[in-house]
């Protein structure tokens, strides 16, 4: 049965004002429920109501991707409403949800528990965490809630959760933090908060709370292949969340940290090759002219072990802490270059997160890659994969650093549908790389038979898995 991650609605913010004091809870709720611990809360979580224009009549979109807000039209009006959740977190009227709960909305409206709707206004948004913080002017001190600490929650922990799950205003589910530090390859910064708490359409932005009343996560998706709760979802954690906030509130936009290299999984030859007794850190496989990775003398090949003091056990802790450091902070770096240990001191820039992808440079001893003039194509686990050439790069939009075989073709009805598409770049299977035709197949052929082909997929710079099995 196939899986599929549905985008919810959610978020949160760690800055408080002067006013009201935040919404109380107790450490502990006793045996015969969550009565009081939701009585407290919920009227700072509130519904948010949102009205798109469209051009023409007709059927409105669906909307990106396979969200599960709750869209309300009507095949002969010019707009569509959706709803979602959002919490606040200052008494000044600060509010916190996804952003794709507000994406392309020319009308936003927040209810309240008490039925009180006021207009809302973006103050930014963070696509990149699909985060935005909306403003309200109550005229009176709004009740809010508290992000949580990173470390203040573990697996197994109650929580709630409450929101607007298909339109229900008002509505409180409870479970467990199923597990902590998922990857479900929403974007960079996946460091998601499992929990079997009920999440639905319409509970994208509201919080997630543990048992002092705090807020852990930010609702954000579901993995089900009925579109409904199947108990697990996905709640982007406080820690992440209530750093994005606080700079939208102060900035107005987020301020991120830039290193300048492009990180890839460290295989088992590789952490053999530098005396790791595991494959552990972020593999650097292009570095960016006259970035700050670039003048601290890192070059492609080296496997960063720890930044700023902080273990790098893979590639997203690298992420998450570069993103997190002040601009311009100078910090320490350990490396792996073969054998050896080294360190720098790196100087952390400022992300234009608006720049096109950079061109990197390769790995120096190797050279740039070879650029065959002919393209040589084969067939492999339901895919028409190609050798890289000049012409190929230019037409799929692949980088020079890029290596691998280049998909042309997927199968429909294989299981390769779906898992990939034309212009992702095979790098490796079963952790081998693979550069030529021969070299795929001969993977596969020694591949179990009964167990899936695991591939390692370069899409437009990002990294990824994908299981494949045979016909």
């Amino acid at each position: 049965m196939t899986r599929s991650f549905t985008l919810l609605w959610a978020a949160v913010f760690a800055v408080f004002f002067a006013g009201a004091a935040p919404a109380q809870a107790q450490t502990r709720q006793p045996a015969e429920g969550y009565g009081d611990l939701a009585a407290r809360l919920m009227p700072a979580v509130v519904n948010i109501a949102t009205t798109q224009r469209i051009d023409g009549v007709g059927a409105p979109p669906r909307g990106r991707g396979d969200r599960s807000d709750d869209l309300f039209g009507d095949e002969n009006l010019n707009e569509v409403s959706s709803l979602g959740s959002g919490f606040i977190v200052s008494a000044q009227g600060m509010i916190v949800t996804n952003n794709h709960v507000i994406d392309e909305a020319d009308q936003i409206e927040v209810v309240f528990q008490d039925g009180d709707r006021l207009r809302a206004e973006i103050v930014g948004r963070d696509p990149a965490t699909d985060i935005a913080v909306l403003k309200v002017n109550a005229n009176r001190p709004l009740p809010f809630v508290r992000f949580a600490g990173a470390n203040s929650y573990r697996v197994g922990d109650l929580v709630i959760a409450i929101g607007n799950p298909f339109g229900l205003g008002g509505s409180v589910s409870a479970g467990i933090v199923s597990a902590r530090n998922r990857n479900i390859s929403a974007g960079r910064y996946d460091d998601f908060i499992q929990t079997d708490a009920a999440i639905n359409r319409g509970n994208s932005g509201g919080p997630l709370f543990n048992m002092a009343g705090d807020v852990i996560g930010v609702n954000t998706a579901i993995v089900s292949p009925t579109g409904g709760s199947v108990g697990v979802g996905f709640a982007a954690p406080a820690d992440l969340v209530s750093s994005v906030v606080s700079q939208i509130i102060q900035f107005g936009e987020t301020r991120r940290g830039w290193l300048g290299v492009r990180i890839g999984l460290v295989t088992q030859d590789a952490a053999q090759r530098a005396g790791l007794q595991r494959p552990r850190g972020a593999l650097v496989t292009g570095i960016t002219p006259n970035s700050p990775a670039a003048r601290a003398g890192l070059q492609p090949g080296d496997i960063i072990l720890k930044f700023d003091g902080k273990d790098v056990v893979e590639g997203r802790n690298l992420t998450r802490y570069v993103a997190d450091t002040p601009i311009n902070k100078t910090v320490a770096v350990e490396y792996a270059r073969g054998a050896r240990r080294l360190n720098a001191n790196v100087t952390v820039l400022r992300l234009d997160e608006g720049r096109p992808p950079p061109v990197l440079a390769a790995r120096p001893e190797e050279g740039q890659p070879a650029q065959p003039s002919r393209a040589v194509e084969g067939r492999v686990l339901g895919l028409t994969l190609s050798t890289l050439t000049p012409q190929l790069r230019q037409r799929f939009g692949v980088g020079l650093d890029a290596r691998g075989l280049v998909v042309v073709a997927v199968d429909p009805g294989t299981d390769a549908a779906g898992k990939l598409q034309p212009g992702d770049v095979i790098v490796e299977m079963q952790f081998e790389e693979v550069e030529t035709i021969a070299e795929a197949q001969r993977v596969v052929q020694r591949a179990p038979p009964s167990r899936p082909v695991l591939v390692y997929v370069n899409r437009g710079g990002d990294m990824t898995f994908r299981s494949v099995k045979r016909r």
